[in-house]
């Protein structure tokens, strides 16, 4: 009996110590992942702001403009594999009380690496023939490394590098910066009044440039993004030459907003410590117990026949 139990215990430290290795080094990378539902509201501000308003009819200058965007998972249309996310994002101006303008965005994409998935019904602005590529930018892959990244921009429509630029710290947490740097680039075009821009004609049709720097800090061991600030500037181009301003601010993500972040960052944090660090510590020093234990009986119960056998009395002499 102690021999089958010895053996059972041997059996038990053995696969205890590949749980452990095949824990840290596979299951990891298959139960840690981004999530199906998810709600998050985060806010950015932008202090003199100054912009073109379609409501006012008028150019703005010195605004505090608010932008608030909602994130909300899709769960019934997200997989095991595959994150479908709901995007509307709101700029409000509260110096003059007025709405700017809002957009939708609906993405999927990969749940360990971010990477965009095209299924879904993505879209940008109920287009679904956008074809979204690179990075969702909702979150980085799990385990980012210290290199650029191709990042879905939504005003251009199609991916932008994002270029590692260093390492910084928020709430005790080590993050990696990485920067999008965007020169002058037309990003379509647009219909605007004639008298606009000194035109006799009721409406004509300009080219829209798009110039911005953002920053995103992101935790590298989980992909999430902690904080952003992003300075942008978009202008239309007169036949003249001359530029007409439609928006041209720094938006700076709010201290409670990156709360929010460091937060829902923190559930991810503890996953990957319990299944890449306590875990398979757990499951090591339980594992080289049993198997120590399982030895010494193994040895215990071989010894025993022989040491019994020596101590048997003689047989009698006839």
């Amino acid at each position: 009996m102690r021999r089958i139990v010895g053996l059972a215990l041997v059996g038990l430290g053995a696969f205890l110590l590949v749980a452990a290795l095949l824990t840290r080094t596979y299951v990891a990378g298959q139960l840690v992942k981004f999530p199906l539902n998810t709600y998050v509201k985060t806010t950015l501000i932008g202090k003199d702001v100054s912009y073109f308003s379609p409501k006012l009819v008028r150019p703005v200058t010195g605004a505090t403009m608010q932008v608030t965007d909602t994130v909300k998972g899709d769960g019934a249309a997200g997989s095991s594999s595959t994150a479908v996310w709901d995007e509307f994002t709101y700029l409000y101006d509260r110096t003059n009380h007025a709405e700017f303008s809002y957009t939708t965005r609906r993405a999927a994409f990969d749940r360990r690496t971010a990477v965009l998935v095209d299924c879904c019904g993505a879209n940008i602005g109920g287009n679904s023939s956008i074809r979204q590529t690179g990075l969702s930018g909702y979150v980085w892959p799990i385990g980012t490394q210290k290199q650029t990244y191709d990042v879905f921009d939504t005003t251009l429509l199609k991916p932008m590098p994002f270029r590692y630029m260093g390492t910084g710290t928020i709430h005790g947490i080590n993050v990696y910066r990485f920067v999008e740097k965007v020169p002058p680039t037309q990003s379509g075009t647009q219909q605007v009044p004639g008298s606009l821009v000194g035109s006799s004609q009721n409406l004509v049709t300009l080219p829209e440039y798009y110039v911005t720097t953002s920053t995103y800090w992101v935790d590298p061991r989980t992909g999430g993004v902690l904080d952003t600030t992003s300075y942008s500037k978009q202008y239309l181009v007169n036949t003249d030459g001359k530029e007409l301003l439609l928006f041209n601010g720094t938006l700076v993500m709010t201290p409670a907003s990156v709360n929010t972040a460091v937060s829902l960052d923190a559930t991810g944090r503890t996953e990957l410590l319990w299944f890449e660090v306590i875990g398979p510590l757990i499951a090591v020093v339980v594992g080289l117990v049993a198997l120590v234990a399982g030895i010494v009986l193994v040895r215990r119960r071989g010894d025993r026949p022989e040491q019994a056998r020596a101590e048997e009395p003689e047989p009698a002499l006839r």
